[in-house]
């Protein structure tokens, strides 16, 4: 297989995949913004979260990923339904030198644990230190981060209980190419003892 066959069977198959908007900073202050669908968490305890970085079109690695390995930090900010035109823009290809979130119009908040900013208008963000990289090949990085801090906007969490709404994270994942899905339809399927599966098909 090619890498483009390769990618497009391993990404149209492998869904919906939840999309972090990285927030990063350069060694020279330059904030950065991403997004990445090759993303998900790995642990609670401790909190990791993975990235998958993969390089730009000219096969040099992305800005996100130097960021990471210069300054050891980065914040995931949860994508919702309301940012994904604003993160579309992030996307684009501009300059190392070009502040995504302000091409955006993106409003941050100084993080307090990194010296990366997260997105106001983010339903969650997490605060995060670089814990270890996997480079699989000299361009892609798999990137592990320790999660330092969280912020919540104020109608997702219920700090009680520490239930997520849903409805009102209402986050976005990829499928495949420009194709995106939410997860407004939803089930709930609950686990079985042997016991219970036993007397459901009466094997008691």
């Amino acid at each position: 297989l090619t890498e483009r066959q390769r990618y497009k069977l391993l990404s149209g198959t492998i869904v919906p995949r939840p999309i972090a908007l990285v927030t990063t900073i350069s060694a020279d202050g330059v904030l950065n913004a991403a997004p990445f669908s090759f993303f998900n968490i790995l642990s609670a305890d401790p909190g990791i979260l993975a990235l998958g970085i993969e390089p730009n079109e000219d096969g040099e690695p992305k800005d996100t990923s130097r960021n990471i390995r210069q300054t050891q930090q980065f914040t995931v900010n949860i994508v919702s339904m309301a940012m994904v035109e604003r993160m579309n823009i992030c996307a684009i290809s501009f300059e190392s030198s070009e502040n995504e979130l302000e091409m955006a119009g993106f409003e941050t908040s100084a993080g307090k644990f990194v010296g990366c900013p997260y997105v106001k208008d983010a339903p969650a963000a997490f605060e995060c230190t670089h814990f270890v990289s996997l480079a699989v090949s000299p361009s892609r990085d798999i990137i592990l981060g320790k999660i330092v801090g969280a912020h919540f906007r104020d109608d997702v969490v219920d700090f009680e209980t520490f239930r997520i709404d849903p409805a009102q994270l209402d986050p976005v994942g990829r499928i495949e190419g420009a194709n995106y899905a939410t997860v407004r339809d939803r089930f709930s399927l609950a686990g079985l003892t042997p016991e219970e599966w036993r007397k459901g098909n009466g094997k008691e």
